[in-house]
C-alpha cells in the first residue's frame, strides 16, 4: 500500500491525479499541500495548507515515509514577473525534492515539466530555461525522479482558458491530433500516465510526450 504526497492538486493535471490515487486500491493514504483548503473530503486524503513553497521547515513530518510524489504546480508564461516565474518554477520543485530526499530517499518524484526543457540552461525562452534548470537540480538528488514533458494538454475537463492561444488550441485540437499524434495530449492520459510511472517506474528519466503517450496506449 502506497503513501503519496502532492503538490499543484488543484491544478488542471494535479487534480485528476489525486483522483487517480484516491480511487486506487494501491493507495492507502495521500497528502496533498494547498495554497488553500480545497474543502474536498475523503478517507483517504490529508490536506496541509503551506504559506512558503520555498520552505517545509514546518512540516516536513509530511514528507516521511512516502513512497511516490508528484510535484504538479506551475503557471503560464507571462502570468507573473521572471523573478516569480523562476521560483516557481525552479525554487519550489527543487526545494520539495530536497526535503523529499531527505525524509523518504527511496521515494519516486514525478515532476510535471514541459516540451521544450532544456537542460543546458542556455534557452533564451524563461519556459524552457527553468524547466531545465529544475530538472537537472532534482535529478542531481538521486532520487528516482521522471520528468514528464508534455505538448500542448488538451483539458478533458471544461475550463477557462488563460489565454487567447490556448482557446484557439482547443478548437484546433482534433485537427492537431489527427495531423500530429505526437504534438498534444489528453490532461486525463497525462495524468494516468503520472500515475502509472509512480507506482510503477520507467525505463527512463525523460519522459517526452511520445513515451507519456505510449504509456496509456
Amino acid at each position: 500500500m502506497k503513501r503519496v504526497l502532492i503538490t499543484g492538486a488543484s491544478g488542471m493535471v494535479g487534480h485528476l491525479i489525486l483522483e487517480q490515487c484516491l480511487s486506487s486500491s494501491e493507495v492507502v493514504e495521500v497528502i496533498s499541500l494547498v495554497r488553500k483548503p480545497s474543502l474536498k473530503t475523503h478517507p483517504k486524503l490529508k490536506e496541509e495548507v503551506v504559506s512558503d513553497f520555498t520552505s517545509y521547515q514546518q512540516m516536513t513530518h509530511h514528507f516521511e515515509a512516502i513512497d511516490a510524489a508528484f510535484f504538479c504546480i506551475g503557471v503560464y508564461t507571462g502570468e507573473v514577473p521572471d523573478a516569480k516565474f523562476k521560483e516557481i518554477t525552479v525554487d519550489y520543485a527543487v526545494n520539495f525534492a530536497k526535503v523529499l530526499k531527505r525524509k523518504s530517499p527511496n521515494a519516486i518524484m514525478c515532476l510535471l515539466s514541459g516540451a521544450g526543457a532544456d537542460r543546458t540552461e542556455k534557452s533564451r525562452t524563461s519556459f524552457a530555461k527553468y524547466k531545465g534548470m529544475a530538472e537537472n537540480a532534482i535529478s542531481r538528488l538521486e532520487l528516482e525522479f521522471y520528468a514528464f514533458r508534455p505538448a500542448y494538454i488538451y483539458p478533458v475537463t471544461p475550463r477557462k482558458e488563460p489565454n487567447v492561444m490556448y482557446k484557439i488550441l482547443r478548437v484546433m485540437y482534433p485537427l492537431m491530433k489527427r495531423i500530429s499524434p505526437s504534438s498534444s495530449i489528453k490532461s486525463t492520459e497525462l495524468a494516468r500516465a503520472m500515475f502509472t510511472v509512480a507506482l510503477n517506474g520507467a525505463e527512463k528519466e525523460i519522459l517526452e510526450n511520445m513515451d507519456i503517450l505510449k504509456l496509456v496506449q
